[in-house]
């Protein structure tokens, strides 16, 4: 992933707000550079395609096109950024956490991809460590402005693939301390979710009947109709179609989660005969 690619990500809907903040931050001279290039008279208000100067951007691109590829890179940055927070949301940044993220961005964008991911986590728990110096909800505030402006700007399907990835990092060291899931649900609460969404996706990958139960959200006494209402409602939040926009990659992260859903619902079916 070049640098435009991160610097494109502003041109979604961070060009304001706590995410345009921290861009700053994070990108440093790169988010300058990005924000003087595409505001200049007579210039492309996109970051892409050759200016009026002659100056050659970042590769020409439709406006539909751009507009997609600005919300991808917001949808990355706000996962990165929303990371941060629930990283060290014990107090401890744990390498297999880190190495999730570094797993997700090598598969689907490249090494150099690793390298910016890392350097923009890294600079995010140092702006967590200098905001809460003198006022330790600083960042947490941050936080919740940030997931006000993703509420905003993302559709629930959009949303909800969010919290997921947040859900696998979380995981990924192998457990889940009560921190973590605090910092879950304080996110699912500022960007507006349901939180049995969370309590869905809490269940997954989880092997009993009654996880199964949980993650349809109704209990094992629910009635047949209701079994079946319930799933319907969760495959409709859940469709991959609804974060197509967001690139292939994403897309197919939704398909595993909705294949999950799937699985929890057939072996609801196959217990009760359906």
């Amino acid at each position: 992933m070049a640098a435009g690619k991160w610097i494109g990500g502003i041109l979604g809907f961070m060009s304001g707000g706590a995410l345009g903040a921290l861009a700053g931050v994070a990108l440093g001279a790169l988010f300058d550079y990005g924000i003087n290039a595409v505001n200049k008279d007579g210039e492309p208000k996109n970051g892409y395609g050759s200016t009026s100067s002659g100056r050659q951007g970042f590769g020409s691109a439709t406006r539909e096109q751009q507009y997609y590829e600005g919300q991808r890179n917001s949808f990355l940055f706000s996962l990165l950024v929303l990371a941060s927070y629930i990283i060290k949301a014990d107090g401890k940044v744990m390498h297999s956490e880190m190495e999730f993220v570094r797993k997700f961005l090598r598969a689907n964008f490249g090494e150099v991809a690793v390298e910016q991911g890392n350097s923009i986590l890294l600079r995010l728990f140092d702006e967590q460590k200098r905001l809460n110096a003198t006022n330790p909800y600083a960042f947490r505030d941050v936080i919740r402005q940030s997931c006000e402006q993703i509420a905003m700007n993302l559709d629930y399907g959009q949303r909800l693939q969010l919290l997921n990835f947040l859900v696998m990092i979380a995981r990924a060291d192998g457990s889940m301390p009560n921190e973590e899931i605090s910092a879950l649900r304080e996110c699912v609460r500022y960007m507006r979710m349901d939180m049995e969404d969370l309590d869905s996706m809490l269940n997954l990958q989880k092997d009993t009947l009654e996880d199964a139960y949980a993650v349809l959200g109704v209990s094992p006494d629910a009635t047949d109709d209701e079994v079946r209402k319930a799933y319907r409602n969760l495959a409709l939040k859940h469709h991959p179609d609804r974060v197509a926009a967001l690139g292939e990659d994403i897309r197919r992260a939704a398909e595993k989660k909705f294949q999950e859903i799937n699985e929890a619902k057939e072996k609801i079916f196959k217990a009760r005969g359906m």
